[in-house]
């Protein structure tokens, strides 16, 4: 039994934006501690034409949980015109360094992103970096200046920006005891920030066009948190789009997507974390060679593709064999790990489940339509694109444990001979319109 994958151009959707992952203070610190040829060679391995070309980098602004130690610009208790403002040695010696490093070896224009985890204690309800807390209103101004002074620091230093994210995960900071740098907002008290000060503060200096990003959280309350924002005429002007995390995704909710989108078009949807071994029950952090991880990357990109996202970003670009450093002990795995011991870095099947999507679906590639029908069907998954250069893409994967399914595909006039999916393996298949689809990737 096979089936047939029709191919439709004339149906577009989104335009991809891109994939890629975050020059994290944890992800530097292990650099680091590799010698001079295999730092580069790492940072190759993610942005250069000979690895994943990802095009995509994230940032966070000040410290978060994979960071050695919990801190901010401006620690400076009462620096309420952040005179005392500065970027750490995290920023000089572990970030920014790579982030030129990406810069050097990548061929394609890498978009980068900043997300804080939480203003500086003293600005805070509790008085603290982590645990339940919110941003006090007489420090809605300084926060939003805060931001501007990041820019203005990195520009220095020769990054730029082309969006920000508002708040990391703004429920945790509703969360009581929550155990790593945190701050809340729920979207009204977001909506009223970015609409009275950071859309203002952002215009006003000169980075209107940055993209700012509202949610960045999970996807359950994405639509809810979108109606929002876009009720308020300010805040829908200065948000061009919403980021969210992949950790809830098994519970489902892939229609908060495609609601979303349907109610605000012009916004884009974007994923902007995303690691394995991060639930509680998840008691081994790092699972080197574990193919059930990069199984799970493959699944969750194509699912949310195929839900409006322009694009999915990884956390830690690297990690140790813990999965830190981490000051609050959650460690987590990642798709490079580095053994300094050895000047080793070993690359995780979910480095390769990256691959199908970063180096094939370049920015400005658009979404086509997709229609499968035979009777095994629901065992495969796929999302198929249309790229600048009219070459089309097609990422097929056989989730299923055992068995294989036999498929051909159809574009126009054009059809494959039948292509054979083995149980759990990903496929990228790229053609032009002169040739019929073939296998470039197994």
């Amino acid at each position: 039994m096979h089936h047939s994958t029709l191919i439709n151009s004339s149906t577009k959707y989104q335009s991809i934006l891109g994939f890629g992952g975050a020059f994290t203070d944890a992800a530097g610190i292990n650099i680091a501690k590799l010698s001079p040829e295999a730092q580069l060679n790492l940072i190759r391995s993610y942005y250069s034409p000979t690895g994943l070309e990802y095009n995509v980098g994230r940032i966070n602004m000040g410290g978060c949980d994979f960071s050695d130690r919990p801190y901010t610009y401006v620690d400076t208790e009462g620096d309420v015109n952040l005179d005392t403002f500065s970027l750490t040695h995290d920023d000089l010696d572990f970030k920014i360094p790579y982030v030129l490093m990406a810069k050097e070896v990548s061929e394609r224009k890498i978009s980068m992103f900043a997300s804080p985890w939480s203003a500086p204690a003293w600005m805070k309800s509790n008085n603290a970096i982590n645990g339940e807390g919110y941003l006090l209103e007489g420090y809605y101004e300084a926060w939003a200046n805060y931001f501007i002074k990041f820019l203005d620091a990195y520009k220095a230093e020769g990054v730029e920006f082309w969006g920000l994210t508002a708040q990391n995960e703004p429920m945790d900071g509703s969360i009581p005891d929550f155990t790593f740098n945190c701050m809340g907002w729920n979207a009204s008290t977001q909506t009223d920030w970015i609409s009275e000060h950071l859309g203002p503060a952002l215009h006003a200096s000169g980075y209107e066009s940055i993209k700012l990003m509202a949610l960045d959280d999970q996807r359950p309350f994405l639509r809810a948190w979108a109606e929002t924002i876009m009720a308020n005429p300010k805040s829908a002007e200065y948000v061009s789009g919403w980021a969210v995390h992949w950790y809830v995704d098994f519970l489902g909710f892939q229609d908060t997507m495609d609601q979303t989108n349907a109610l605000f078009p012009d916004k884009f949807i974007f994923y902007t974390e995303a690691c394995a071994g991060a639930n509680p029950w998840d008691l081994q952090k790092v699972v080197l060679g574990s193919w059930e991880r990069g199984q799970e990357y493959i699944n969750d990109i194509i699912e949310n593709l195929n839900h409006w996202s322009v694009g999915w970003t990884d956390w830690n670009l690297a990690l140790d064999m813990s999965g830190g450093p981490n000051w609050a002990n959650n460690f987590v795995d990642a798709p490079i790990i580095v053994n300094p011991e050895t000047d080793e870095f070993y690359k995780n099947p979910m480095w390769y489940a990256l691959g199908h999507f970063s180096k094939f679906m370049p920015e400005g590639s658009t979404r086509i339509g997709v229609d499968i029908t035979g009777y095994d069907s629901e065992r495969v998954q796929m999302v198929g694109v249309e790229r600048p250069d009219g070459a089309k893409v097609l990422v097929i994967t056989n989730r299923h444990l055992e068995g294989s399914v036999n498929i051909r595909i159809h574009d126009g006039d054009l059809a494959s001979g039948i292509i054979s999916i083995g149980p759990e393996s990903v496929h990228t298949l790229v053609w032009t319109p002169e040739q019929a689809p073939s296998i470039v990737v197994v």
